[in-house]
């Protein structure tokens, strides 16, 4: 695999997850603004800890990449 597609793999990937992140961060600010606007949610704490989850998970994603798979090695 040339140098080129794997630069453009990795930060595809990082993209998806910044990206991920971006969307659950905006979930949570709708939920502590407007939380009864999210008639699907009746558990609006349940429903912000699955979008603070889904940033954990993107986080560790991002730093695996960067730890295991950047251009230092």
């Amino acid at each position: 695999m040339s140098c080129n597609l794997r630069v453009k793999m990795l930060d595809a990937l990082l993209v998806d997850a910044q990206g991920n992140i971006a969307k659950a961060k905006a979930n949570v600010e709708v939920y502590l603004h407007n939380p009864v606007g999210i008639g699907e949610h009746p558990d609006v704490l349940a429903a912000i800890q699955e979008q603070v989850d889904i940033i954990a998970h993107e986080e560790e994603r991002i730093e695996v990449i960067q730890n295991h798979f950047s251009d230092h090695e």
